[in-house]
């Protein structure tokens, strides 16, 4: 149950509520934590039961669990749904009290309600179609920092808009290299991922560009009013970005890949650069 939840996921989910949550007290909002505390379990219900649902409605003639039998296997999925449909439920609860009691925009709760169900379930089971990991980006490193935001500030904000847009495209970058080491048993399964979409021919320039789309946006920040001093934590990231494109360019002219080594660094990126954009903030 614990690998289906998908630790990584919610960690990194976490990381960008935890940053959209620390803009608007640098934007001299006062901090409410019931709100704050209310939006994180939210999120972390969405992520869980999109997580859940994805394994639920998984083809049969892919391996759920390894070695168990097909009665077990089908239990599994019947409590995972029943899960996801009690984690949604009380989701939809919490954020109904939220808007009875703050007047929060509803909006970024409604296109996480939206994600969670493309991504996972059919007809649309985006996961399986070449784009469950834009919805997943998406999801991640736009929508849930706008959660956080929202509930501190009940508005949007440009300072907002030019951190999360880098961060979706770091996102995209660390999905699409996840679906490297597993392109054979895709492959075999028929999986729809987006490298399998794409092919790796243009996956590879893909990636290299969503790496560098998101650190000239960065560097853009100043332009938009925003002092260098607030961003440039983003650009302590770099040297491990141009190591990952390194990485999958010596794999894409046929070098021996090391798939632990690149995802750790695509893990690194995302991640990091999410930690220290958030520290940031809650430090200033």
């Amino acid at each position: 149950m614990l690998k289906l939840s998908k630790p990584l996921t919610l960690l990194l989910a976490s990381l960008t509520y935890l940053l959209g949550s620390s803009i608007p007290a640098y934007l001299g909002e006062t901090f409410q934590a019931t709100p704050f505390i209310l939006g994180f379990i939210i999120i972390l219900f969405a992520q869980l039961s999109m997580n859940f649902l994805s394994e639920t409605f998984r083809p049969h003639n892919e391996p759920l669990i390894e070695n168990e039998s097909p009665a077990k296997i089908e239990t599994l999925r019947n409590n995972l749904l029943y899960i996801s449909i009690g984690l949604i439920s009380a989701s939809i609860t919490l954020t109904y009290l939220l808007f009875t009691n703050y007047q929060i925009q509803l909006v970024p709760f409604f296109l996480l309600l939206v994600t969670t169900i493309l991504y996972s379930t059919p007809p649309f089971r985006l996961v399986n179609r070449g784009f469950g990991e834009l919805t997943l980006a998406i999801q991640i490193a736009y929508i849930i920092p706008s959660i956080g935001f929202v509930l501190q500030a009940n508005e949007t904000h440009r300072l907002l808009t030019i951190l999360i847009i880098p961060l979706t495209a770091l996102g995209l970058a660390y999905f699409l290299i996840l679906n490297f080491p597993t392109f054979t048993d895709d492959e075999k399964y028929q999986r729809g991922t987006m490298l399998r979409l794409f092919t790796w021919q243009r996956a590879v320039p893909i990636h290299h560009s969503l790496i560098i789309f998101a650190y000239f946006v960065f560097a853009l920040a100043p332009t938009f009013g925003f002092s260098f001093n607030l961003i440039w934590p983003a650009f302590l990231t770099l040297p491990f970005a141009v190591f990952q494109i390194v990485q999958v360019r010596a794999i894409a002219n046929g070098n021996p890949p090391n798939w632990r080594l690149l995802t750790s660094t695509a893990l690194i990126v995302f991640g990091l650069t999410a930690y220290f954009l958030t520290l940031t903030f809650w430090l200033r």
